[in-house]
């Protein structure tokens, strides 16, 4: 089985809030990666792991954009990845959206681990022996709950030491290059 590492990917891998203030990214002509994930995904991609986006995107429950808009930002993505991100799962569902169709809660939505489960079915993934990293508690909540450890990375320009609790998260770290060296057992994490 291939050892996993889940990103969230608004705020995580890619400016968000300070590109859309709502918090909806339904642009992928707005897709910008934040500092040091590209040369972070490069190194955990060339030692090895199968690197997976779970994300929340309830823009698409409140009418912002349709799920082709997600699919075209999470393409962007990876195309300013090279390619090495594995897949890509999202949630389109959201209690508080106005597209009935979408609007209710949902297994798959964070802190849920709902996708987390869906993609250990079709990678055939230990989740036990996988990583979750992202910018909010719910991230790590939804890596805890199927046994995952866990890295809080939250962004301090964004949010209020209260927004940026980090609740059960293994571990915090300032960055995804210092989430990855964590990972990677260079800060003495047992990786």
């Amino acid at each position: 089985m291939p050892q996993t590492i889940f990103f969230d990917r608004d705020d995580t891998l890619i400016h968000c809030r300070d590109a859309t203030p709502d918090g909806d990214l339904g642009d992928p002509t707005l897709v910008r990666l934040l500092p040091t994930v590209s040369e972070s995904i490069q190194l955990l991609k060339q030692s090895g792991f199968t690197l997976i986006v779970i994300s929340n995107q309830g823009g698409v429950a409140r009418g912002k954009y349709p799920t082709s808009a997600v699919d075209a930002v999470n393409a962007e993505v990876n195309r300013q990845l090279e390619g090495a991100i594995n897949g890509f799962y999202f949630c389109p569902y959201h209690p508080k959206g106005t597209v009935p169709e979408f609007t209710r809660e949902h297994p798959t939505r964070k802190p849920a681990p709902g996708m987390l489960r869906s993609a250990a079915e079709d990678f055939d993934i230990d989740l036990s022996q996988s990583w979750v990293v992202g910018d909010s508690a719910r991230d790590c909540a939804a890596g805890k709950a199927v046994g995952a450890r866990t890295i809080l990375t939250p962004r301090p320009d964004l949010y209020t030491p209260e927004e940026a609790d980090t609740g059960d998260a293994d571990f915090v770290a300032s960055n995804l290059l210092e989430a990855a060296r964590i990972i990677l057992g260079d800060a003495g994490a047992d990786a």
